[in-house]
């Protein structure tokens, strides 16, 4: 009976200060702190929320973490990924809205999983009826040892990019990619049937992905008569003129572009034209 009731007043005490601990008047931080990062990619952005926990001298993966386990990659919530434009992940198409981003590591392989779930704390509720994306990946051994669990994004392009998980001696690489160049294209074509014709940014677009070179320079060219004395004009047509093979053109140009960028002062373009003209064989 003594021993009923001593359990029983440690039960309520316990709980009489879990409870207060609850209801503190003041912030207190997690043990494993937050963070939020963002990537503008194609033609919308990449967001990922986690938490990020510490080794502390413990062994992770096959360890704190087993093998063949869903984990929550990272710790709290569940790691939340938000799109807000179609991605391809690993080749698999993903449309935009926001996935729990669970793992299940092992040795030679890792499964990742989008799952359409979200605000879950850890992995106990987690259901594979909702995953919207299972693949595998290969996991490398990291030459350096990383403390505090990373997410970031790697190599990025304007097209692709990698979702990179990072911990202990264990990384993860997740390829991702976007249809940019054609959707910008189609874009550019639609734009062009309106009274206010995007000429000047279509050209650069154009150059920077080799398309239609010889529509783009005709664009610049219409940009060039509207804003005569614009330096960053003058620069993407003696670009465009060089780029086609008109080279005594692309030398006309980068002379009006360098005395314009010289009269405002402007170290960029004075530096841009003159590569022109290097480029183009003069003594720059």
């Amino acid at each position: 009976m003594k021993t009923t009731l001593f359990c029983l007043l440690i039960f309520i005490t316990f709980h009489f200060y879990d409870a207060q601990a609850q209801e503190l008047p003041f912030k207190i931080p997690a043990a494993s702190l937050g963070q939020r990062i963002e990537q503008d990619f194609g033609l919308g952005t990449i967001s990922v929320k986690y938490y990020r926990p510490n080794t502390k001298g413990r062994k992770i993966f096959n360890g704190m973490e087993p093998y063949g386990i869903v984990w929550r990659t990272g710790a709290n919530n569940a790691t939340v990924v938000t799109l807000t434009d179609s991605v391809q992940v690993e080749g698999n198409t993903l449309a935009p809205g926001s996935y729990s981003l669970f793992s299940i590591p092992g040795a030679d392989e890792w499964t990742i999983i989008f799952n359409k779930t979200i605000n879950q704390w850890g992995a106990y509720a987690y259901d594979q009826k909702q995953d919207v994306l299972r693949f595998k990946v290969k996991p490398i051994k990291l030459a350096n040892k990383v403390e505090t669990l990373t997410i970031q994004f790697a190599d990025v392009k304007q097209d692709d990019c990698l979702l990179q998980i990072l911990w202990e001696n264990t990384g993860i690489n997740i390829h991702l990619k976007t249809d940019v160049d054609n959707r910008i294209m189609a874009n550019i074509q639609e734009a062009m049937k309106g009274e206010k014709k995007p000429y000047y940014m279509s050209a650069v677009w154009c150059y920077n992905h080799n398309r239609n070179l010889a529509q783009a320079l005709t664009w610049m060219q219409e940009a060039n008569k509207t804003n005569p004395t614009a330096y960053n004009i003058k620069y993407w047509l003696a670009r465009l003129q060089l780029k086609t093979g008109d080279k005594k053109s692309a030398i006309i140009s980068a002379n009006e572009g360098l005395k314009l960028a010289s009269d405002e002062n402007n170290a960029e373009y004075i530096r841009m034209n003159k590569e022109v003209l290097h480029d183009a064989g003069t003594n720059w």
